[in-house]
């Protein structure tokens, strides 16, 4: 029974030596234009955005060490790229105001209806954890700005 285990144990570490082998690329492209340089916010909004937001949303993503290891890279950089994919606040579309409206808008609902951030992210980034005055001061904010920027034919 001791043979076999320590057959499985080793088969196991070999598999794992293996999977960094396959570590996907973790890239911050350059930023082309950023929600906060376009839209001035607080600077306590400012910082709730950049914890809660900008690792996912951005190409400022913050890359901790088990970032760097498989398998645990493949869903980090899996889920980075859905949520630049989803929004990217480093590629804001402050030419098109109604675009941008309409994306805080949805910020605002998501963040309001506590699907954003996402608890498997929370858990292990508690600077993330957004109380309820967090979330009522952000989604305050995003909609603000979400109504000045909006056309005027759509108010």
């Amino acid at each position: 029974m001791k043979q076999k285990l320590k057959w499985l144990v080793g088969g196991l570490l070999a598999v794992l030596a293996l999977a960094q082998l396959a570590n996907p690329a973790r890239t911050n492209p350059p930023v082309t234009m950023d929600l906060l340089a376009t839209n001035a916010a607080p600077a306590h909004v400012a910082a709730l955005l950049h914890t809660a937001c900008y690792d996912c949303h951005s190409h400022e993503s913050r890359w901790p060490w088990y970032a760097h290891v498989a398998p645990v890279s493949w869903l980090i950089v899996h889920d980075v790229d859905e949520g630049r994919a989803h929004l990217n606040l480093s590629e804001w579309p402050a030419a098109d105001p109604a675009r941008a409206a309409k994306n805080l808008d949805r910020m605002s609902e998501a963040i309001d209806y506590r699907e954003m951030p996402p608890g498997k992210y929370t858990l292990m980034h508690a600077d993330a954890r957004l109380s309820d005055a967090d979330r009522k001061e952000l989604t305050a904010w995003l909609d603000a700005t979400a109504e000045r920027l909006r056309p005027p034919a759509a108010k």
